[in-house]
């Protein structure tokens, strides 16, 4: 337990920055490294549309709810926004702006055509019966509905959404378009216009990125500890791809806490949050800690695959992992990014690693528009040689320019960004 006086400090210290400051800042850094022009990056640091809506909901018991909803969209240049919608109670318009921005970055870095968005509704799901997150899904569709579409801004689910939410979304939009939609919308079922595979994409891509940076590192991945904060559709197919190559995943987490085995944990065995939720503290493991106490075990890689602004100033010099591969959007601080600098711990940034997510929802992309499924293993193919194309883009810079991962993947992505931007030039 934290002292008095220790408290009292805590109290004085500034508050983490927003993930819009943030994204700006890695901007910033990127763009300092690259000769661009200062215009393209002046236009980048906002975004082009940012739309509010109030959504109105009937509630079960008869009564009217108004929830607030964002939609921000940050950069069309290269091709249509794409990026997530979250059902949070911390959804804000700066970080929808924020991860805009980063969807923006994530896109140029797996160079598919796409531009940045990310929008959500200030709700709690858990507080929503089935019927009620039904209702509130299509009432946000139609109050988006002018400014989205296949060719225009295509959602997909983040925080609080799944695939389900994204069917009922596209049999919204399509209802009053008059005709089926499917390519409205990325993450929703097979049966209606998914990928097989878009479920765990996102944690396959860090899977797969994390075995490409131990191998950079010279280590044997046999001989490797892994240590995952967040067992959910990130995390469970990261954990579970990394134990199948031969690493050992001795710690994993969800919202209630954390099990640790110094010895392995049997990944496949551990429920994920989709085939039990928060189920993970009932498995059998000999010890249980916090999350907090997960980012801090001496192991080779840590994959902080929850939540935003985990690592921290204030624990970044007591993280004993020797690798950190980003899960989550956005789980470092700035702050917590330069202390890894100096001690020299290579940190491989979310825009890259978890970037399978974007990468199969343009897949499901392409199937909607051709009207043709691909096969889990094409799938699984095609996303394995994107991954390794970008990986191969931003270990480039790394070694030319002697830079941190985060910011030779940024400097990828500013790069082809704003090559975009001068040859369209500003109109008029």
């Amino acid at each position: 337990m934290a002292s008095a006086a220790s408290s009292t400090a805590k109290d004085d210290e500034p508050t983490e920055e927003t993930a819009l400051e943030t994204a700006r800042r890695q901007l910033q850094r990127a763009a300092a490294h690259l000769d661009v022009d200062p215009g393209v990056i002046e236009r980048l640091h906002h975004p082009n549309q940012v739309h509010r809506v109030s959504v109105p909901l009937e509630r079960d018991d008869g009564t009217t709810a108004v929830y607030t909803g964002y939609r921000a969209q940050h950069d069309s240049v290269r091709g249509p926004y794409k990026g997530g919608l979250r059902f949070h109670p911390d959804v804000t318009e700066d970080e929808c702006i924020g991860l805009s921005m980063w969807m923006t970055w994530k896109c140029a870095v797996m160079d598919i055509p796409f531009g940045g968005a990310k929008g959500g509704i200030v709700v709690n799901p858990k507080d929503l019966s089935t019927d009620e997150k039904e209702r509130l899904t299509r009432r946000f569709a139609e109050e988006l509905r002018p400014f989205i579409g296949p060719t225009k801004d295509i959602p997909a689910p983040d925080m609080g959404t799944d695939a389900q939410t994204m069917a009922w979304f596209m049999d919204a939009y399509s209802m009053q378009e008059g005709e089926t939609q499917a390519g409205v919308v990325t993450g929703k079922p097979p049966v209606v216009g998914g990928s097989k595979g878009r479920d765990t994409a996102p944690g396959r891509s860090v899977a797969i990125v994390a075995r490409e940076a131990i191998d950079y590192l010279g280590w044997d991945i046999e001989d490797t500890t892994v240590a995952v904060q967040g067992f959910g559709s990130v995390g469970a197919p990261a954990a579970r791809l990394l134990d199948d190559h031969g690493a050992t995943v001795v710690a994993v987490s969800d919202v209630n806490g954390a099990i640790y085995d110094p010895d392995g944990l049997d990944t496949h065995d551990v429920p994920t949050h989709e085939e039990e939720p928060e189920a993970v503290m009932k498995y059998d493991a000999p010890e249980t800690l916090s999350n907090e106490d997960l980012l801090e075990l001496d192991v080779d890689v840590l994959i902080p695959a929850a939540i935003g602004n985990v690592l921290t100033a204030e624990n970044a010099g007591d993280v004993q992992a020797d690798l950190i591969v980003e899960g989550a959007n956005g789980p470092t601080t700035s702050a917590a990014s330069e202390i890894f600098e100096e001690r020299e711990i290579p940190v491989v940034p979310d825009i890259l690693a978890n970037a399978g997510g974007v990468t199969v929802s343009y897949f499901e992309w392409l199937q909607d528009l051709n009207h043709r499924s691909w096969s889990l293993e094409r799938v699984h193919d095609e996303l394995e040689t994107e991954m390794l194309r970008a990986w191969e883009a931003v270990r480039e810079q790394v070694e030319t320019h002697d830079v941190t991962w985060r910011d030779a993947a940024y400097m990828v992505a500013l790069e082809r960004v704003a090559a975009a931007h001068e040859h369209r030039g500003l109109w008029p």
